[in-house]
Parts: C-alpha cells; structure tokens; sequence
C-alpha cells in the first residue's frame, strides 16, 4: 500500500513562463508520467523537439512531442517567453503593423512600376544614360535628406513616438503617389522621383529610430535583440506574401493607369487605418509632454491621476507638433537672464535645482536645469510649467491655483515673476501627491520621454538646495 501510495504522489512538477504547471508521477514500470495538458501554441522549444527513445518504442513519451506544424512557425515569428516577455500591448500593435506592412507593400510594387516606366523600362528609344543620372539623383538627394534631418530631428523623435510613427507612414504613402505620377510628368520626372526619394529616406529614419525606440518599451525581459529579430521576420513573412499578391496584380492593372491610381488609394487609405490603429494601441509607461499635460490637467481638476491606458487613449497623435504652451527644458542660462538682478530675482524665494521664466506673451515657460538635477527634478520642473500653463486655461483647479489665476487674469502682465514665485510653494504641497500618484497607477518615474536640452548650469544657492 505504500509503495502503491508513492506512485500516486507528485514526484515533480514544471511549467512554462507562467501558464499553469503540469505534475509528474511515478509509474508502475518505474518511468516518469507527466500530467497531460494543453500546451501553448507559442513553444518553440518543443515544437521541434525530437522525439524520445520511449516512444519510438511505442512507450508513452511526453504530451507535446507531437505538435501541428502552424505551431512552430508561430513560435518563430514570436519572442523567447511571449507572452510575459513582452509588453501587452505587443499583439494588437503587431495585428495593426503586418496589416499595414501587407498594404505598403502592395503599394510599394505599383510605385516601383510607375518608376520603372518612368525611366524608360521596356521603351526601345529610352536612354541608358540619361535613366543612369535620373537614378543617380535621386539617390543623392535622399542620401543629403537623410542625413540632415537625422541631424535636424533626431533627438526629437523619441519624445512623441507614436506620432512621428504615423507622420514616417504618411510621408511614405505620399512619396510613392509622386513616384505613381511621374510617369505623367515626363518633364519634371526627375525632380518628382528625386522628391519622392528624399521623403523615403526622411521616413527610413524617422520610422526606424521610432522602431528602435517601440522596441525599448515591448521588451521586458532584456530582450530587445530578440524582440527586434521576431519583428524584422514577421514584417519579411507579410512582404513575401505581398510580393506574392504583387505578381498577380500588377499584370492585371500595368495596362490600365485609371485602375493602377484606383487600387493606390484604396491601399493608402488601408494603410493609413492601420497605421492609426497600430499607434493607438501603443500604451506607453513613460511620461511625454503630452501625456504629463494630459495627467497632470486630470489631476488638477478632479484630484486623481490617470492610468496609463486612459492617458494614452487621449493623447492626440497631431497636436503634440504644435503644443499650446511652449515648454523648453534644459535651456542655457544667458537666454533667460541678462543682469545680476534678473538673476536674484530668478533664485528668490526657491531651493530647486531648476530656475523658470515664465513669458506670459508668448505662452512661453524656459527651464534652466542645473548640474544636480536629475530625472525627477527634470519631471518636476516640466510639472511645474505645465502648472503655469493651466492657469491661462478654463477649468475647475484646486483653491490656492484658483487663487493665482484670478489674481493673473486680474493683474498687469509684469507680474510673472511674483506668481512664479509663489507657484513654488503651490507646487511643493502638490507634487508630492501627484508623484505617488503616477507611481502606483503604473507610470515611471525614474524615466522620461520629456524633450531635454543638455545646458546645465550653477548658481550660488543656500547649502540646502535640493536634490531629486
């Protein structure tokens, strides 16, 4: 009985990630007996796994040594430990990008038939020489694009993600309807394809570095190579399949440019869909300008922070280029003042390791960092602008802002500085709340997407200037 009674007990157990674990018993021919269970459709580890001697013997070998081949190559398209390796919002991102992918793909192949026609492709008449320095412009003129607005943009891009992510897709359906016209313009050919090219090669960095940056935030398991890898196969498994469609299509409308336009559009207007829904299902944890404003407004009016789900639903995908309040941080010290006296009047009345002036004409609030001031100083500092910026706008805010908005609204412009001042005091009862508040509805506040320039600066301060 109790030999009988250790073959029913548990020997071991083991389990994938996080699904449920599978126990293990002893036989009564003394092999190991594991539970039988469902196993996830994403394991790659065993989805090629050969089998075991037992059951080449006809024994009984383990549950998931035979697994339908679809199985495996999900598993290949998908990271180590999906879906606990990846953030939540990896599927229905990745849904909406294959979709769009599919149609810039199709797309794609009537763009590079236009061009090909433009330049001469199948014309007995056409020169070698001339298509050679069509193509040897167009190559140029994308090349200089490229590296200018790395170097005008490049630092820009990883504060507003989701809508430089958008703004890349469009310039590429744009460029590809001038490639799709050239041929119509035989005259300015050459200028329209040389255009087209220098927008691909804006949206080749704009829409990698916003990959690269996608990456950073799916990855959770220190797997960004691996993240990156899966991505890179299934975007290469939709363009096949969109080669594959392109065969078939392009004999169907290179005869007939009405329809060759027609089907563009359509395939635009899909693409352009997915791509607004790929954006949008992005719900980023780290704290853009847009996304504090949004916060700390919700704050300020109702007394409780939003979710990042919440946040990142309203966030406007458009008007983050062109904000209300023109906030700039980490700004030089000579900009802003000019005299030892604007200089102790900036200081007064404060210990933080930041200085603000706040231009009521322009909207404008400049931030001077100093040397001490790290990412939470830099996220209190944008806070604190941003409070600024609400007291110039409508609705409901707690007593003591009410208070220096009446006293703005009623007041001379030349008033800032004493309401900037006191906005210090307002802003030390606040801040405390709001940043626990960030904390436990899930945003980070070790980190920041907050556009930051790299001046630092030192001024004389009391010994107990503040560090964050």
């Amino acid at each position: 009985m109790a030999d009988a009674a250790g073959r029913e007990s548990t020997l071991c157990s083991e389990q994938f990630g996080s699904e449920a674990a599978r126990s293990c018993r002893a036989a009564a021919d003394g092999s190991l007996q594991w539970e039988a269970g469902g196993w996830p459709w994403w394991r790659i580890s065993h989805a090629f796994t050969p089998k075991r001697e037992g059951a080449e013997r006809g024994g009984r070998g383990p549950p998931m040594a035979a697994m339908p081949p679809l199985s495996g190559l999900k598993a290949v398209l998908l990271p180590q430990g999906f879906p606990d390796s990846v953030s939540p919002d990896y599927v229905p991102y990745q849904t909406w990008d294959s979709v769009q992918a599919f149609a810039s793909s199709l797309s794609g192949a009537l763009a590079t038939h236009a061009v090909m026609l433009g330049l001469g492709v199948g014309n007995a008449e056409a020169s070698l020489a001339a298509a050679t320095a069509t193509w040897l412009v167009k190559d140029s003129t994308g090349m200089l694009g490229r590296i200018v607005f790395a170097w005008w943009k490049g630092s820009k891009l990883d504060c507003n993600v989701k809508q430089w992510r958008l703004f890349a897709d469009i310039l590429n359906d744009a460029a590809m309807f001038l490639e799709i016209v050239a041929p119509a313009l035989p005259f300015y050919f050459t200028v329209t394809v040389s255009t087209s090219n220098l927008a691909k090669c804006i949206v080749s960095v704009a829409g990698g570095a916003t990959r690269a940056a996608l990456t950073v935030h799916q990855a959770r398991r220190n797997n960004m190579a691996d993240v990156s890898a899966k991505d890179g196969s299934q975007e290469t498994l939709v363009n096949l399949a969109g080669l594959l469609v392109s065969l078939a299509m392009l004999p169907l409308v290179s005869g007939c440019p009405s329809l060759s336009l027609g089907c563009f559009f359509l395939l635009t207007a899909l693409h352009i869909y997915a791509n607004y829904r790929a954006v949008r299902a992005l719900v980023m944890e780290t704290l853009n300008e847009k996304r504090l404003q949004l916060v700390l407004k919700h704050f300020l009016q109702r007394g409780e922070v939003l979710d990042t789900a919440s946040a990142n639903q309203m966030e406007p995908l458009w008007t983050g280029f062109w904000p209300s309040l023109s906030l700039s941080l980490g700004v030089p010290l000579h900009c802003v003042v000019s005299s030892v006296s604007e200089l102790q009047q900036l200081v007064e009345g404060h210990q933080e390791p930041y200085l603000l002036c706040w231009n009521q004409s322009r909207n404008q609030v400049q931030v001077v960092l100093s040397q001490m001031a790290g990412p939470e100083a830099v996220l209190k500092a944008a806070t604190h602008g941003l409070l600024l910026g609400a007291l110039r706008e409508d609705g409901p805010l707690p007593r003591e802002l009410e208070e220096l908005r009446s006293r703005l609204r009623a007041g001379p412009g030349n008033d800032s500085w004493a309401i900037v001042r006191e906005s210090y005091g307002v802003l030390d009862r606040l801040f405390p709340t709001f940043l626990e508040g960030l904390r436990a509805t899930g945003w980070q506040t070790e980190k920041h997407q907050l556009e930051v320039d790299e001046w630092r600066a030192t001024w004389l301060l009391s010994p107990e200037k503040k560090d964050l």
